[in-house]
């Protein structure tokens, strides 16, 4: 099954949602710079509401170790992002600390950066375009890829579909396509998660 992953959770509201619709992922943003930017204490109260089969993805860039840390060790996050320039030191550094997923994401331009994200020592990449850029990456390079990934950039409740149907992706991660008016909309991140799992239960019926 096609893993959902809806990142850029800021709210109560937001919260409520998933908790409706059960993506096995949610994305707490701690880069200062993004405006899905959400404090320690405010992901640790959304945390709380948030259904406890569901984990929480820590997204990161170029943040002290220490401070990724202490986000896993309190419970606030269950995962950890990375889209910055980290490197195998640091991944090595955050394991000695933690036991938990580690997700590297590399923005695809070129087959040079496919042959980076086949290289990551992470559990799991994430390929994309840049983050938060609500932009799609030529999809062709996605077949130098040899290993699971979750794939990000520009995917809508319309393109989904079709995104999961070619690249079979290990799963798709979305948040500025979701949005209205800045802020994270229902009715777009149900749609989103039914088009992805109608693929799922398409191809289920077809191997019956």
């Amino acid at each position: 099954m096609t893993r959902i992953k809806l990142c850029g959770l800021a709210s109560e509201g937001d919260i409520r949602c998933v908790n409706e619709l059960q993506p096995d992922y949610i994305g707490f943003v701690f880069w200062k710079k993004s405006k899905r930017y959400v404090t320690m204490e405010q992901a640790k109260k959304l945390k709380e509401l948030l259904d406890p089969r569901i984990l929480a993805v820590g997204v990161f860039v170029d943040e002290e170790a220490e401070e990724i840390i202490r986000l896993v060790q309190t419970g606030i996050i269950d995962v950890i992002q990375l889209h910055g320039n980290e490197d195998d030191a640091y991944l090595q550094a955050l394991r000695e600390q933690v036991n938990c997923k580690i997700i590297q994401a590399y923005k695809i331009r070129s087959v040079e950066d496919v042959k980076r994200a086949n290289a990551s020592k992470a559990d799991l990449i994430l390929l994309d375009s840049g983050m938060g850029t609500g932009q799609t990456f030529d999809w062709t390079y996605i077949k130098e890829v040899d290993r699971p990934f979750l794939l990000a950039g520009g995917l809508t409740p319309e393109n989904v579909h079709e995104a999961v149907t070619q690249i079979h992706p290990y799963g798709v991660d979305a948040s500025s396509s979701l949005e209205t008016d800045g802020k994270k909309d229902p009715e777009k991140l149900k749609a989103f998660a039914q088009h992805v799992r109608t693929v799922d239960d398409n191809r289920t019926e077809n191997t019956v």
